[in-house]
């Protein structure tokens, strides 16, 4: 217990005395609560206020901020200036500051002239993640303040705040360099701030440094001081208004590539030095990507530049800094010797997303984090329009159906959460970058902009976005920005709508998609057809059913469909629980939601299922490969939910020997595979066997028309990167042949020949199932350049079927020097999916979670990966029973965390899955094989 000496008690009782009488005497906003008992600050005196969220009688308008990281000491200090507006008169200065050491506070007049000469206090309250400053002067509404600060902390070990990041020569030297991330919540771990999203502010930024480093921060560098004993001031022009969480500056000592977009924006490549060759095409898609954005948001981008810098730490895919985005290597760097069509394909994805980020988020900011989605929702769908307009060899429409059908999948569980939900504290926070966010996030706006047309949601996002530039917009600004211009638009269409039922429909446009974003879930149309008449219902569709489920859910959806008699897309807005459709004449078939446009699973009757496969068997390309895609993950979505026999939905596959497009091939494909996975890890030999071998004999000839080689256009490329995975997976003998045929070659030459790189992963898993190979790979894994390279031979060292191997891995990742940290989470999910390592890496986990949760934060993306990627590969009672107990042990962690709910609800899904389709399947195999 701290001894308390005479002085520092009557200074105590001073502020609790003066505390009382700002209490008593000074205005505070009506969101202000008095200190409670327990709140108590670390010193013992009560804190002024027991709000998670700040107070909002003091805005933040200005900050002026010296920065010095020490990359030997690996501590940093710094000094920030922040000019306040005070909205009510007060005593206290509430702000988030967290695990940072407060030299100095001062309070300045106008002119900065000190208001007091005593050294004022600060209290801390690290459970809120704030400080108070009390000012014995009354901080006058209307007038201007500045609140001064000097700090210091050891640069974070995490991936967090302002953190330390390492990476090795060639020749094996450690360099050190130090980077940020401060979304959502962590720029107060770098300087003390107001951490919250609607508190936009000015940023003039000075970076102290050694000279053999470069500066970066989001503006560009305005001059460089020499201040003695070897160090140097780099100063930076004042940034654009903006939340603190798209604060961020980096030391280090990388080598960049730069262009100039036609409107005069310099845009750059960082990367380590001996990774420069690797930044060139990234270059080329964020000149062209930028290009895009300002003629498709008619608003031009603000900044003068935009560095792009791969961080050789980084926990996320990338972060979209205002005009200095990060990103993780693989994410960034392209090598065309080694990355693969995909791995082209997720770059360039990613750069897409984080230039999306430039204008939503960063130029319009969503006003609490319970909106994020508006971000990333947003930047996640930018990625798909973009693409498609500037990269369309890519094909990256093939990839919006997944991104759908992956949002389906978390959104059919009880535990998932409406878009727009409840965010406080910021484990909350952190969960809500989810796939509810991005991807369901991203097809409620692709089914909007369909039932918009392209134009009017263009339209409509260009006045929202100029509407609240620079400032902080709701859910229902963009409803209201979308409905002005459609009036406009659609007062003068017709369509296949008339003018008046379009004019009430836009006008209902919010309460339409309030249902999307305050529910949850996924409607379910169910479709009977009586002669010409469509009888359409709508309920939530779950995997798994409640028994006390109210079944209250009601959407307004936006119907499209296609018959056999017609060549157009028809359109229905359904706004009840049933309505009743009648079409121009009889028809064969009917689809719903065309192209899988909409965002809603489709059950119909006997009838229109069986006229459906017909269809498919008969003449498949009547429909699009979309609908053919979207038929597929429906029946084996109702199968799951227990709504549609196992071989209703392996029937209406049948087809696929006929099939020509990759989209749907692989979607069959990869429903087959994950049964097999499934059934495999519960040792059901028999099932399993026959299963192998009726994909083997089905798929023979797309396997076998496949080359070993890099040739054909991007959508062939992945489907041959499947399709022999899968093969040598499945142990084919051609397929092994070959695959260890180019390794032995690969290793023959001391790995400097170049694999062709849509099939190498494939190669080095055979390659390491033997101990040569696998040691051979892991040498290699040391000394490789390139992080692309890298992921690919983890994840073969990962699929050995050595247990004792597999635990080395995991352990190499845990102490973090071969494998980085970083790279724990897909390290645990690549070892629990392989059915040798599921168990290993369950009892890994439990094992270390404490280390776990120190390395990656409650509730982050590192820490709901390893929770999902290792209990969601079970599927017995007796192991839903073991992880349950395990959650109860750590209660008081977990208790906030939706992914807990997430996890076990799968393995649920999963022993439903086997209960209910097992037999079927066994008996659906013999016949079929017999």
């Amino acid at each position: 217990m701290p001894i308390t000496t005479p002085k520092t008690f009557i200074m105590h009782l001073l502020l609790v005395i003066l505390f009382f009488l700002e209490a008593r005497f000074c205005v505070q906003t009506s969101d202000s609560n008095s200190p409670a008992g327990d709140n108590l600050a670390t010193n013992g005196l009560p804190f002024p206020w027991s709000k998670v969220r700040l107070p909002n009688y003091i805005v933040p308008v200005h900050y002026h901020l010296l920065i010095h990281p020490n990359l030997t000491t690996l501590r940093f200090n710094g000094s920030v200036k922040i000019e306040i507006d005070v909205k009510n008169n007060t005593n206290w200065v509430v702000l988030h500051s967290k695990n940072l050491k407060i030299f100095t506070a001062t309070v300045l007049d106008e002119h900065e002239a000190h208001l007091s000469d005593k050294v004022l206090s600060v209290l801390e309250y690290p459970s809120h993640e704030q400080i108070a400053i009390f000012s014995p002067k009354i901080l006058t509404s209307g007038e201007k303040y500045f609140l001064h600060l000097e700090f210091g902390a050891p640069l974070s070990d995490g991936f967090y705040g302002f953190y330390k990041s390492t990476y090795k020569t060639k020749a094996g030297e450690t360099r050190v360099l130090a980077s940020t991330h401060f979304e959502p919540t962590s720029a107060r771990m770098a300087l003390p701030c107001f951490d919250e999203p609607i508190f936009k502010a000015n940023y003039t930024v000075r970076i102290r440094r050694g000279p053999s480093h470069i500066a970066l921060s989001n503006m560009p560098l305005e001059q460089t001081v020499e201040i003695g004993n070897g160090l140097f001031e780099d100063q930076f022009e004042v940034s654009v208004k903006m939340s603190s969480y798209l604060l961020a500056f980096i030391v280090c000592d990388f080598r960049s590539v730069s262009g100039m977009t036609a409107t005069g924006i310099n845009i750059s490549i960082y990367a380590v030095p001996e990774k420069w060759h690797q930044t060139h095409y990234a270059l080329e898609a964020a000149l062209r990507l930028m290009e895009f954005y300002e003629q498709y948001f008619n608003i031009l981008y603000p900044l003068p530049k935009l560095d792009l810098i791969a961080i050789p730490d980084f926990q996320s895919g990338a972060m979209e800094n205002w005009g200095l985005t990060t990103y993780m290597e693989t994410s960034l760097l392209y090598d065309p010797d080694i990355s693969s069509a995909s791995d082209k394909l997720w770059v360039t994805m990613v750069i897409g997303h984080e230039l999306a980020h430039q204008w939503f988020g960063n130029l319009v900011t969503m006003e609490w984090w319970n909106d994020i989605w508006l971000n990333e929702g947003f930047a996640r769908y930018m990625e798909f329009v973009s693409l498609e307009a500037v990269y369309p060899e890519l094909k990256v429409e093939d990839h919006f159906l997944d991104t759908c059908f992956g949002a389906i999948g978390r959104d059919s569980l009880n535990s998932s959460r409406p878009i727009s939900s409840l965010a406080e504290n910021p484990t909350q926070i952190k969960e809500m970058f989810d796939t509810v966010s991005y991807d369901k996030g991203a097809c409620i706006l692709h089914m909007l902009r369909n039932f918009l047309t392209s134009e009017g949601f263009q339209t409509g996002i260009i006045r929202y976005l100029r509407r609240f530039r620079y400032s902080n917009a709701r859910n229902e600004d963009l409803w209201d920005s979308l409905i002005k211009v459609c009036h406009f638009i659609y007062m003068f269409r017709g369509g296949f709508y008339s003018r008046r039922i379009l004019l009430q429909q836009y006008t209902n446009l919010k309460k339409m998609m309030y249902t999307w974003t305050i529910q949850k879930g996924i409607p379910l149309i169910t479709v009977k057809r009586q002669g010409r008449k469509l009888y359409i219902g709508q309920e939530r569709f779950l995997k798994i059913v409640l028994p006390d489920d109210p079944s209250c859910y009601l959407w307004h959806i936006p119907l499209t469909y296609k018959t056999s008699h017609s060549d157009h897309e028809m359109k229905h807005i359904l706004t009840t629980k049933s309505d009743v459709l009648t079409l121009d004449e009889e028809v064969d078939w009917v689809k719903l939601n065309s192209d899988m446009n909409g965002y809603y699973i489709v059950h119909y009757d006997e009838e229109g299922w069986n006229a459906l496969t017909e269809l498919l068997r008969v003449n498949h390309t009547a429909l699009s490969f979309k609908d053919r895609a979207s038929l597929i993950h429906n029946t084996f979505q109702l199968v799951t939910a227990g709504r549609l026999s196992l071989n209703r939905a392996l029937d209406l596959i049948g087809y696929l020997k006929s099939e020509t497009h990759n989209v749907p091939l692989l979607q069959g494909l990869g429903y087959l595979q994950s049964f097999y996975k499934l059934i495999d890890k519960r040792n059901i030999a028999d099932v399993t066997h026959n299963l192998k071998t009726y994909i083997l004999q089905y798929f023979r000839d797309v396997i076998d028309k496949q080359s070993w080689s890099d040739d054909g256009m991007v959508s062939d490329r992945r489907l041959r990167e499947e399709v022999l995975s899968l093969a040598c997976d499945f142990d084919y003998p051609p397929c092994l042949e070959k695959a260890k045929q180019l390794y032995n070659s690969w290793v023959e030459s001391n790995g400097t020949i170049s694999l062709p790189t849509d099939v190498s992963e494939t190669v080095y898993m055979v390659g390491a199932q033997d101990d040569s190979g696998w040691a051979f790979l892991l040498e290699k894994y040391g000394v490789s350049m390139c992080e692309t390279e890298k992921s690919k031979f983890l994840s073969a060292l990962a699929s050995s079927k050595d247990s004792e191997k597999l635990s080395r891995l995991l352990q190499l990742g845990m102490d973090g020097t071969l494998i980085k940290t970083q790279n724990v989470p897909s390290l645990i999910y690549m070892v629990a999916r392989n059915p040798v390592g599921h168990f290993l890496a369950w009892d890994f986990v439990k094992k270390h979670w404490n280390e776990l949760v120190e390395k990656f934060p409650l509730g982050s993306f590192g820490i709901r990966n390893i929770i999902v990627g290792t209990v969601t590969q079970f599927s017995s009672t007796e192991e839903l029973r073991e992880v349950e107990d395990f959650f109860k042990s750590i209660t008081e962690q977990v208790s906030q965390l939706r992914v807990i709910q997430v996890a076990t609800e799968n393995v649920e899904k999963n022993i439903m899955w086997l209960s209910r389709n097992l037999e079927t399947m066994r008996t659906w195999l013999q016949q079929r094989l017999n």
